[in-house]
C-alpha cells in the first residue's frame, strides 16, 4: 500500500516540481475563490444567464487569437522567466478586481475589460506553465505522474476553494474572496523565484517568427494522432465541458440556492477531478489512455444529461462529482498523451495548440451555452449539450483504431511498447 502511495507522488522527489506544486496549490485555492465570486458577482448584477457566457467568452477569448504566437514565444524564450512575468500581472489585476469590489465601484464593464486582460495573461501563461512541467522533473519518465499531480491539485484547490467562497461571499460578499486571491499569488512567486533550471537564451527573430509558427502548424496538424487530439479537445470545449459556466443560474434557478449552493456543486466537481488526477497519478504507463478518452467522453455524456432532468440537490452533486471525475480523466489523458508523442524542440508550440483547443474553443461555448439558456432555458441547453457530447465520443470512437496504427510506431521509438498488441495503445 505504502509503494503505490509513494507511485502517486514520485515526481515530489524533483526539487523544482515540488516547489512548483506547492506554490501552485496555495495560488489555486485563491484563484477558485475568485471564480466562484467573480461568476457570483455577475449573476448577482444582472441576473442574466447570457452576461454569464459573455464574461466567460471575453475572459478566454484572447486565448484562441493568441496562443499561436504564444506558443512560438515559449518555445523561443525562457519558460520559466514567462510563468514568473504571467503570475504577477494575474496578481495586479486581482488587486485591481478587490479594490473595485471593496470600494462598491465595479460594473459589469470593468469584470470585461479586467476579463480580456486576464486572457491575454493567461494566452502566454498556458502554454509556458504546460511546456515547463518537463524541465522541472529529474526523470522524463515521471512526466506523466506530473502532469496528473497538476492536475490533482488544480483539483484539490477546486474541491476547497469554492466551498470556502460560497461560505465568505454569503458572509462578508464577494470582496474578500478577490483579497484572498492576490494574496495568494505571493505563495507561487517564491516558488517559481527559489526554482532553478537551465537557462534558454532568447533567439527569436522577426524574419523567423513567420517561418517558426508555420513549422508548429504543420508539425502539430500534419500529424494524425496530435491532430486528432487537438481537434476532440476543441470539440469537447466546445460543449462538453463549457456547459460549466450555467452553474451560478442552475445553483438559483433550478436548486433554488444561494451562493453557498454554488460552492457545493463547484466542490463536488472538485472532488471527482481530484479522485480522477490522483487515479491518473497512481498509472505507470501511458498505455492504454486512448481507451480512457473513449470511456471518459461516456460519463460525461451522462453527467450532462443527467443534470438536464435534475432538481433535486443531491442528485445534483453526483452529477457534478462524476462530471468532474470524467472532465479530468479526458483532459489529462489527452495532455499526458500529446507532451509524450511531441518532439521536444515544438512541446511548447504543440501545446499552445492544446491551450487554444482547451481555452480558446471555451468562450465559444460559454456564449453559445448562455444565448441557448436564454431561449430555452437550462435544461434544455443541459441536454442540447450532453447529445453533441455523446456525438462526439462516437466519433473519436470510431477513429480509436487509426489513432493506435500511428502512435504505435511513436512508442516503440521511445522504448514505451516494445513488442505489445496495437488494442492496448
Amino acid at each position: 500500500m505504502a509503494k503505490e502511495v509513494l507511485q502517486i507522488f514520485k515526481s515530489l522527489h524533483s526539487r523544482n516540481y515540488r516547489l512548483y506544486f506547492i506554490g501552485q496549490g496555495i495560488s489555486l485555492i485563491g484563484t477558485w475563490m475568485q471564480n466562484i465570486a467573480l461568476s457570483w458577482l455577475v449573476y448577482r448584477l444582472t441576473g442574466s444567464v447570457f452576461l454569464l457566457g459573455l464574461v466567460g467568452f471575453t475572459s478566454q477569448i484572447p486565448t484562441l487569437l493568441l496562443t499561436p504566437v504564444s506558443g512560438v514565444v515559449t518555445d523561443r524564450f525562457n519558460r520559466l522567466g514567462i510563468l514568473k512575468l504571467t503570475q504577477i500581472s494575474y496578481m495586479i489585476l486581482a488587486l485591481s478586481m478587490t479594490l473595485l469590489v471593496m470600494l462598491n465601484l465595479v460594473s459589469v464593464w470593468h469584470i470585461i475589460v479586467l476579463s480580456v486582460l486576464a486572457g491575454i495573461v493567461t494566452a502566454f501563461d498556458a502554454p509556458a506553465r504546460q511546456s515547463l512541467v518537463i524541465d522541472l522533473i529529474d526523470h522524463p519518465e515521471d512526466l506523466g505522474n506530473a502532469i496528473a499531480l497538476n492536475s490533482a491539485i488544480f483539483n484539490g484547490a477546486r474541491l476547497i476553494g469554492p466551498a470556502v467562497a460560497g461560505i465568505t461571499i454569503a458572509a462578508v460578499g464577494e470582496g474578500i474572496c478577490f483579497l484572498l486571491n492576490t494574496l495568494s499569488f505571493i505563495a507561487v512567486l517564491v516558488a517559481l523565484i527559489q526554482i532553478r533550471v537551465r537557462e534558454k537564451k532568447a533567439v527569436l527573430h522577426l524574419e523567423n517568427f513567420k517561418k517558426s509558427f508555420a513549422e508548429g502548424f504543420h508539425y502539430t496538424f500534419q500529424s494524425f494522432p496530435i491532430r486528432t487530439l487537438i481537434l476532440l479537445l476543441a470539440l469537447m470545449s466546445l460543449t462538453g465541458i463549457s456547459f460549466t459556466v450555467l452553474l451560478p443560474a442552475y445553483a438559483k434557478e433550478i436548486l433554488h440556492g444561494g451562493s453557498d449552493t454554488l460552492g457545493y456543486l463547484m466542490s463536488a466537481l472538485g472532488a471527482g477531478a481530484l479522485i480522477a488526477a490522483l487515479y491518473m497519478a497512481s498509472r505507470k504507463t501511458v498505455i492504454g489512455l486512448g481507451r480512457n478518452i473513449a470511456m471518459s467522453i461516456g460519463a460525461l455524456t451522462m453527467a450532462i444529461i443527467l443534470a438536464s432532468f435534475s432538481r433535486n440537490l443531491y442528485v445534483s452533486y453526483i452529477w457534478c462529482f462524476f462530471g468532474g471525475l470524467s472532465m479530468i480523466l479526458l483532459l489529462s489523458s489527452i495532455n499526458t498523451l500529446l507532451q509524450t508523442i511531441t518532439d521536444e524542440d515544438k512541446r511548447g508550440r504543440v501545446m499552445s495548440f492544446y491551450a487554444m483547443a482547451l481555452m480558446g474553443t471555451t468562450p465559444i461555448g460559454n456564449l453559445i451555452a448562455g444565448w441557448i439558456a436564454s431561449k430555452t432555458g437550462i435544461p434544455h441547453t443541459l441536454l442540447i449539450f450532453g447529445i453533441i457530447t455523446f456525438g462526439t465520443g462516437i466519433w473519436f470512437s470510431l477513429s480509436l483504431r487509426t489513432f493506435r496504427r500511428y502512435v504505435r510506431p511513436i512508442y516503440i521509438e521511445k522504448g514505451i511498447l516494445p513488442g505489445l498488441p496495437d488494442e492496448i495503445v
